[in-house]
């Protein structure tokens, strides 16, 4: 049997894989890993948390001044930092992937040189990594900034005396800073740092919940919500005798905002909905739901797992009295995130978890507790995944975020034209505010199946229920394929996308 034989795509065999390439610098690659190209050079960084050196022509984050010692060192050349921005980003203006309308300031290209992970094959093909709704690929700031943070500044922190563990605090208190700043939130104090998305409206669930839910109180949740923030719902209202309320979709995917205005009453204690739905895509009217919520009295957390990485966000603005996402949505590692809540909500929350870092004093009469954000970040926490979410955070407000959105919105309607073209495909919604998920059946395979077809031409989408079973039950669905887009997708990816499409219809 033949390599060609061994590979087959759906356009028949695939010819044998070129020579492997030299691995991407400074990320050796797995065994058995193909590596397509290197991307181009790029100047390689030796500090932490080194400010951060954005793109020609954009604006970069303010205040990331590096922690003690943590910067490059001296006579180092450091252009990007760790947690920096994209770096040469005006060397690769001009033939980039353009689409009909496209904004000035941004090209996929300024974020593709970034992410060594997509200069890989799969399966004899360049990878075309269309799964970001279930996770993003790390650009090489983040992972350098994991390996400096390991390779020469790796401790505990908060009670150390020596120099390594003031660094390490330093570090991780400027992520909690960054964080702040890109959520738009008052205060560092603001900010918990969880292990992602559902660590965090659990905490909610069992320290606010279980204080404020009571017999008879109601709890709105969309349909269109991930299981993350309907279970834990479920669970601290079986506990207080409360109930999980769901909210009605129209037939496009926008939630029903006349049967929400009905079913809000003086009974509702909290609104949980997303800022953006990871199957459906839909963007609903966050902050209108938040202030008709407020009337009643009630509280409104904001699942922002998806919308975090695609459009800026303004707690404030969105008068969200919680507001939660994960780090690996957004580009950063995974195992981190954060919970936002209004100081005068986290200061009346109780703890979830007991242990160290939370106190103030312990013995066997009475226990006192450190004050909010670190009473409720018991135990040592994920110091690296914060180093990592910092470099993230860096990385992408060095973007002009505007023209990412907009180039992100150009991109999802060239996918929606383009996809139309493929016989017996149905999209899933159509509301007029989504960002770029892309949930598709096809008519005569099996979801799991249209998965395992693309794989073969390096494409990878998710097959499943996306953790989202009554979304798709709104649609009399078990199982879906879904596509999602990021940044550094391409019209050109998208085509391919399209194209195997039409060749698995064509093999019947």
């Amino acid at each position: 049997m033949t390599t060609a034989e061994v590979t087959r795509g759906p356009g028949g065999p695939v010819p044998d894989p070129p020579p492997q390439q030299p691995p991407v610098q400074g990320v050796p690659p797995l065994p058995g890993v193909q590596q397509l190209q290197s991307p181009p050079p790029y100047p390689q960084s030796s500090g932490l948390t080194g400010p951060a050196a954005a793109p020609t022509g954009t604006a970069g984050p303010a205040g990331t001044a590096a922690p003690a010692g943590l910067g490059a060192p001296a006579g180092t050349a450091d252009p990007a930092g760790l947690t920096g921005g994209a770096a040469g980003a005006e060397s690769l203006v001009g033939p980039a992937s353009s689409l009909p309308g496209q904004p000035a300031g941004f090209s996929p290209e300024l974020a593709r040189r970034d992410i060594p992970i997509l200069h890989r094959l799969v399966n004899g093909h360049p990878l075309v990594w269309l799964d970001n709704g279930a996770t993003t690929q790390k650009p090489r700031q983040v992972i350098e900034a994991l390996a400096g943070f390991y390779g020469s500044a790796n401790s505990n922190i908060h009670r150390g005396a020596h120099t390594m563990a003031r660094e390490a605090t330093e570090a991780f208190e400027e992520g909690r800073a960054a964080v702040a700043r890109f959520l738009g939130a008052a205060s560092p104090d603001d900010i918990v740092f969880v292990r992602g998305t559902t660590e965090a409206i659990n905490l909610v669930a069992q320290s606010w919940g279980r204080a404020n839910l009571g017999p008879g109180d109601d709890i709105l949740v969309p349909v269109l919500e991930h299981h993350s923030n309907i279970v834990p719902w479920q669970l601290v209202a079986k506990e207080t005798r409360a109930r999980v309320v769901p909210v009605p979709l129209r037939p496009d995917g926008r939630i029903d905002l006349d049967a929400y205005a009905d079913l809000l009453s003086m009974r509702t204690q909290l609104v949980a909905l997303s800022h953006a739905s990871n199957v459906l895509g839909t963007v609903p009217p966050v902050r209108e739901m938040t202030a008709l919520a407020h009337r009643y009295g009630a509280k409104v957390l904001v699942d922002g797992a998806q919308a975090v990485a695609h459009f800026p966000v303004d707690v404030q603005d969105l008068d969200a009295d919680f507001y939660v996402f994960s780090g690996h949505k957004l580009f950063a590692p995974t195992g981190i995130g954060a919970l936002y809540a209004k100081p005068e909500v986290l200061r009346g929350m109780a703890p979830w978890q007991g242990g160290g870092n939370m106190i103030e004093s312990v013995d066997f009469t009475r226990t006192t507790y450190a004050p909010v954000p670190h009473l409720l970040e018991a135990g040592t926490g994920h110091i690296s995944g914060v180093v990592g979410l910092l470099a993230a955070l860096n990385w992408l407000t060095s973007f002009d975020r505007d023209a990412v959105t907009a180039y992100e919105t150009a991109l999802m309607a060239h996918a929606q034209q383009a996809l139309s073209t493929v016989p017996g495909l149905e999209l899933l919604g159509s509301a007029p505010d989504r960002i770029g998920v892309l949930t598709f059946t096809l008519a005569g395979h099996d979801p799991a199946g249209v998965a395992e077809w693309l794989d073969r031409d390096g494409i990878a989408v998710r097959a499943g229920h996306h953790c989202a079973q009554p979304a798709l039950a709104h649609y009399g669905l078990t199982s879906a394929a879904r596509a999602s887009l990021a940044l550094y997708n391409t019209p050109e990816e998208v085509d391919k996308l399209v194209a195997s499409l039409q060749q698995l219809q064509q093999a019947g």
